[in-house]
């Protein structure tokens, strides 16, 4: 059985290159990559998570051992903290934004996320240049729409195959409402465990709701890892850090939107919630991918501009992170964008020169992409989500984060109906408690929990 992301001869790879972007002591890598590349071991990890050959029971012991001394090269970060006080110690103040709760642009927010997840779903895995082969064949370059199999020649279609898990149910002649996705799976359970924790949500009250909630083969990457150890027993935040090479890529920054949601104006507070959530299964940079996601659509639904969200989002990640150096080309590039002084295809080529190094589902590239997206079209759903999609990283992911943002920044009121009406106002999802949910109710009882908390923090002084 060849089980993604999980295989100990798969993640040594992941481990050796996720070493090296932490900047751990490089003689001590070589080395144990040395003995692992003679006695037969893949030095590059497979983007799809899994090398093609099965290994030898041999080599399979080999990597055991090699993984519990790449262990013991992990070390702690001045610079890029993991702990909630050392992180705080980092960052200058939060600004002072409105708080108020609009259930239009939380409701824009939920429809936009859904909206810009299934633009990039069936393209999932594609790169960029097969994104774009595809769209122009099928008339849809620049991307205006969701993708279609219709007028797609059969060559372009056998050289670059649509995610065979997605594409029945996310080409716009078989949209029937938003399909099930983790990137939909996340929020509803996050909204569950926020009505039911509220900001004294634990991450061990995540972990809990991930055992009950969530199959094991439905989460990837550094969940599954954080799965596996959490059977383990292992405590937060090890259950991040041990045999979890993926520790830094985009899972977290996933779950991030429910935490600024309920918490709208409050970028410390939405942060806040997000960092106990991601330290369940991530750490440094994957963290504050989370924490700055949180911020910024706690930010989208309280101010006017892209840009303004960006601005209050960058304050609750940490200044000397390789998150703030990526989400600084993504805003840059952005502007360049916005001012006409630069074409979508330069802007892509400048942040896959400066991050197309990582893997396609790491935070710092396509966070850089989603600051990007925002920076430039804020107030233009369109061209925001199909810039997200267009970029060839994790586009379903990438796709529902900008979505969401702008969808915050828009309302509902003001997003294209040809984006809204194939939704049809509904999630399919395998979260406990029916097959669909209503996204109009998830946007109510998600304004309902941001008023309760809102007036629990007035009580208390925190507001």
């Amino acid at each position: 059985m060849r089980l993604t992301w999980a295989q100990p001869e798969d993640l040594v790879p992941a481990e050796i290159a996720a070493l090296r972007e932490q900047g751990a002591d490089e003689a001590g890598i070589a080395e144990i990559e040395r003995r692992w590349a003679d006695a037969g071991g893949a030095t590059l990890l497979a983007p799809s998570g899994a090398s093609a050959t099965p290994a030898s029971p041999e080599l399979r012991a080999v990597a055991r051992g090699v993984l519990g001394e790449l262990q013991t090269l992990q070390e702690p970060s001045a610079t890029e903290p993991d702990e909630w006080e050392a992180i705080v110690a980092t960052l200058p103040s939060a600004p002072a934004l409105p708080r108020s709760v609009d259930v239009d642009r939380i409701h824009g927010a939920w429809l936009g996320r859904s909206a810009g997840c299934l633009l990039g779903k069936p393209v999932e895995k594609i790169p960029r240049a097969g994104i774009e082969e595809i769209a122009r064949a099928t008339g849809n370059w620049p991307i205006r729409s969701y993708f279609t199999a219709i007028g797609l020649p059969a060559e372009i279609a056998t050289r670059w195959p649509w995610n065979r898990r997605s594409a029945p149910t996310s080409l716009v002649e078989n949209i029937a409402g938003m399909p099930e996705d983790d990137d939909l799976n996340f929020p509803i359970l996050a909204l569950d465990l926020l009505e039911r924790h509220g900001d004294d949500l634990t991450s061990d009250d995540v972990a809990e709701a991930w055992l009950a909630a969530l199959p094991a083969g439905r989460v990837f990457t550094a969940e599954r890892a954080a799965y596996r150890n959490i059977l383990d027993a292992r405590p937060v935040p090890e259950t991040a850090r041990h045999l979890n090479p993926f520790r830094e890529w985009i899972g977290a920054l996933i779950r991030a939107d429910v935490h600024g949601w309920v918490h709208p104006g409050d970028v410390r507070a939405a942060a806040r919630s997000a960092w106990v959530d991601a330290r369940l299964s991530h750490t440094r940079n994957g963290v504050y991918g989370e924490m700055w996601a949180g911020a910024l659509c706690a930010a989208s639904l309280v101010v006017e501009s892209g840009p303004v969200a960006l601005d209050a989002a960058d304050a609750v990640v940490p200044p000397e992170s390789r998150l703030a150096d990526a989400i600084r080309v993504g805003r840059e590039t952005g502007r360049s964008l916005a001012a006409g002084t630069t074409t979508t295809e330069v802007a892509l080529d400048a942040m896959h020169d400066a991050l197309g190094h990582l893997h396609w589902v790491h935070t710092l590239n396509n966070a850089a992409l989603i600051a990007c997206a925002v920076e430039a079209y804020g107030d233009d759903f369109t061209s925001a989500v199909a810039l997200a999609v267009a970029g060839g990283w994790d586009t379903d992911s990438a796709g529902a984060t900008v979505g969401s943002v702008v969808g915050g920044l828009l309302g509902s009121a003001r997003l294209d109906d040809a984006w809204i009406a194939p939704l049809q106002d509904r999630i399919a999802t395998s979260m406990p408690g029916g097959p669909t949910r209503s996204i109009r109710e998830l946007a109510e009882r998600t304004a309902a929990l941001a008023e309760r908390l809102g007036g629990a923090a007035q009580r208390e002084g925190r507001s």
